[in-house]
């Protein structure tokens, strides 16, 4: 079992995470989504077009998850591009 807040952090440091729901749905578009993270306060129909990319819903809220990729906002939903150093895609 991965650390999922600490694999968020090295992914949005060392790889290329984008954050929101229109770049989640930017990227799935383009068939580069490797993984999308939800919090567990996005609705499902905001994501419920995305195709067949992989899906794990995050156990806290927005705020949450905004805080566990070390960023000042929160966030929705994350789209994991390329997880650079990170271990997030073993989820």
């Amino acid at each position: 079992m991965i650390d999922m807040s600490r694999a968020l952090r090295v992914a949005t440091d060392t790889g290329d995470v984008r954050f929101g729901l229109r770049e989640v749905r930017r990227a799935t578009k383009a068939k580069s989504a490797k993984l999308v993270v939800l919090a567990s306060n996005c609705p499902e129909d905001a994501v419920q077009d995305l195709g067949e990319v992989r899906r794990f819903r995050f156990a806290g809220t927005n705020v949450d998850l905004g805080a566990a990729c070390g960023v000042p906002f929160s966030v929705a939903a994350i789209v994991v591009i390329s997880p650079g150093e990170s271990n997030i895609l073993s989820v």
